[in-house]
């Protein structure tokens, strides 16, 4: 594995070898001492073309914690404001020194041109690419139901025939994309539930259960996790649904609809969130949510990342 820029990618023993370095990676970041030599003397350069908070300082801790040397660069401020070419930025990262490059873009598919171009030399890591995937999210999703589900004994351990619904803006979610694909690698099932107009034109086509009504797939499926997706008002320059408190009636996941769960089953949300549209503070906050320790496993799965693609170890 030179890049990681899908999880369509993937193979299931990439997938697993990943979420396995990443428990090694989890017990460094329980020592007192979070740090590993790992990287010393490497230089990762977090090159950010849209605003990030969580992915940001997640791969800048990751990082750091492996001892490598960080350099962010946000597009805002930068020579790219003012008209620098994606292959110029390159180079000039290039021309640095950069082992390793983590990438957020706008345009899907920036990521994979960069890998492809030769204009740096170096392995790229996808932090998410306009609509199109998001690998190290599906990543630390799979890595924390995992946990949920296995404790001690997930190490080595596939997610076959637990059963994943994903609730909301399907259309503009690269999160829901690189999760559907990495958790049928793991042996999952995916249910996406959606109005029509957030469900993208060829999901048909994809590996998961498509649906419209949620109280029906949640009572049907009986799922072992429930996946809410923000609404990325950002990307929607339509009406796409009547208004926020009909999509919070129709889509959210509220408290009257968390009791009908089943008592083991839970509640994810890749952040940020828009509480009291897609999920309620009750959902948001409960026991079964697993919101706190995504954020936390981000670190332990960019670790893994981090090092099998600059160590030589993948």
């Amino acid at each position: 594995m030179r890049h990681l820029l899908s999880t369509k990618q993937l193979s299931r023993d990439e997938a697993l070898q990943i979420l396995d370095v990443a428990e090694d990676m989890a017990t460094v970041n329980e020592r007192e001492v979070k740090k590993l030599p790992a990287l010393r003397g490497k230089t990762v350069v977090n090159l950010f073309f849209e605003d990030s908070t969580r992915t940001r300082i997640s791969f800048e801790a990751a990082a750091k914690r492996l001892s490598a040397d960080v350099i962010n660069f946000s597009a805002k401020g930068s020579s790219v404001s003012k008209g620098e070419s994606l292959k110029d930025t390159a180079q000039t990262l290039a021309a640095m020194g950069a082992d390793g490059v983590v990438i957020r873009h706008h345009a899907s598919g920036a990521p994979q041109v960069l890998a492809e171009s030769g204009w740096i030399d170096a392995p790229i890591v996808n932090a998410g690419d306009g609509t199109h995937e998001h690998p190290t999210q599906a990543l630390l999703d799979a890595f924390t139901i995992r946990r949920r589900l296995f404790g001690d004994t997930s190490r080595g351990r596939n997610l076959k025939g637990v059963s994943v619904v994903i609730v909301g803006d399907i259309l503009h979610s690269r999160v829901a994309r690189s999760n559907l694909w990495l958790l049928e690698t793991l042996g999952a099932h995916v249910s996406f539930v959606a109005p029509a107009t957030l469900i993208p034109f060829g999901a048909s086509t994809w590996p998961a259960t498509i649906s419209y009504d949620l109280d029906t797939t949640l009572r049907e499926t009986q799922p072992d996790v429930v996946m809410m997706l923000r609404i990325q008002s950002e990307r929607m320059n339509a009406a796409f649904f009547p208004n926020a408190r009909e999509y919070a009636r129709i889509w959210g996941l509220d408290d009257a609809r968390l009791a009908t769960l089943r008592p083991d089953t839970m509640v994810m949300h890749p952040g940020p969130m828009n509480r009291g549209l897609e999920i309620s503070a009750g959902a948001a906050d409960s026991a079964r949510s697993t919101v706190l320790e995504q954020v936390a496993n981000g670190v332990s799965i960019r670790m893994a990342v981090l090092y099998l693609l600059m160590s030589g170890q993948s």
